[in-house]
């Protein structure tokens, strides 16, 4: 007797691997939309293209503007005080290694 797609893989025991592969997925989909569309090192159009390498204050704070984008913002506002970036154990390094890093 052969089971059918729904009864094999549509159970409460597999919606974990859905929602991981679906998150992953997701975060890969946002990554590469957010490096294809608004990345400085990206030009899709022939006439940036051609401009060759810029070098012009215009161009750094672009791309000063690209790497300090909103969500590292937000983490170094919340840490910004202790003297080092943000953690993902910050008490668990410290009772190991004293917050260094």
């Amino acid at each position: 007797m052969s089971t059918t797609f729904a009864q094999r893989w549509l159970r409460p025991e597999v919606y974990p691997i859905f929602a991981a592969i679906g998150g992953a997925v997701g975060l890969c989909g946002f990554f590469c939309t957010r490096q294809l569309v608004a990345s400085p090192g990206f030009t899709a159009a022939k006439s940036r293209r051609m401009a060759g390498i810029l070098e012009t204050k215009a161009d750094f704070d672009e791309g000063k503007n690209w790497r300090d984008h909103r969500v590292r913002r937000f983490l170094r506002s919340m840490y910004g005080g202790k003297g080092h970036g943000p953690q993902i154990f910050p008490g668990l390094n410290e009772s190991f290694g004293g917050g260094q890093h």
